[in-house]
């Protein structure tokens, strides 16, 4: 395959960034996205030009470094599908494709493709752990979770933290993400101890960080590539309603 690849320069976070266009030749269907960055990359570092920089780790879709905005998609055209594990056979013969960073004022660009996404780390110090000392760890089988309760639980503690749902969303939203991060705690046994407390600094970090409002447009759901649901915001939102209503 031959492509054309648009993709967004930026030397650091106070430089002008701008679009320069890349051939990418001879490229396999059975590359990966980020494969084929690399190949792209070594063309460049053998040219003597700057590589492309953007975030990577696992490669395995697990640990949402791999954060790329690919033809207008937070992770590209795929539902439920990470940038690096995005195949090339997504796309055609002559593609032009354009690869952005998430585009976000609490995600500033550090460089290329790479962003600051520590907001995100921020908003789980300010509470997304169980602090309350609850001894050592027993056998699961001795404290009795509801079946529809565990399952939920699991579900919120699937977001792998990528930052498409912001990225995605048009205000620039974290509320999908914190609405996981709280949800999988407080559906709990041992996060209900700090339930109210959670859920109260938890959005008070968010909104200190700067990110917008949630309209419940869905978009951060249909790029989410552990597909969490918009349900999340509508149980934190009760969460947090009854934790003000108990603490004012």
């Amino acid at each position: 395959m031959n492509l054309t690849l648009r993709v967004w320069r930026q030397k650091n976070s106070t430089a002008a960034g701008k679009f320069i266009e890349y051939k990418a030749d001879d490229v396999s269907p059975d590359m990966s996205f980020l494969e084929m960055l690399d190949v792209v990359n070594e063309g460049l570092i053998k040219r003597g030009e700057d590589p492309i920089a953007f975030d990577h780790d696992c490669r395995e879709g697990i640990c949402g470094s791999c954060g790329l905005v690919i033809n207008g998609t937070a992770h590209g055209p795929l539902r439920a599908t990470t940038a690096c594990q995005l195949h090339m056979r997504t796309f055609k013969e002559g593609d032009r494709i354009t690869i952005e960073p998430w585009r976000a004022r609490s995600f500033p660009v550090i460089k290329d493709l790479v962003v600051d996404r520590n907001a995100f780390d921020r908003i789980i110090q300010a509470g997304g752990y169980t602090a309350a000392a609850t001894g050592g760890a027993p056998d699961g089988n001795t404290i009795p979770i509801p079946k529809p309760d565990a399952e939920l639980a699991m579900d919120a503690a699937a977001c792998i933290g990528c930052g498409a749902c912001v990225a995605a969303c048009k205000n620039a939203s974290a509320m999908l993400f914190v609405a996981a991060k709280v949800s999988h705690l407080n559906l709990l046994p041992q996060g209900k101890i700090e339930k109210d407390r959670r859920v109260l600094n938890m959005v008070k970090a968010m909104d200190d960080e700067g990110f917008g409002n949630c309209t419940v447009m869905g978009s951060c759901e249909a790029v989410c590539p552990k597909e969490i649901s918009l349900d999340f915001i509508g149980k934190m939102n009760r969460d947090y309603l009854s934790a003000l209503w108990r603490n004012k």
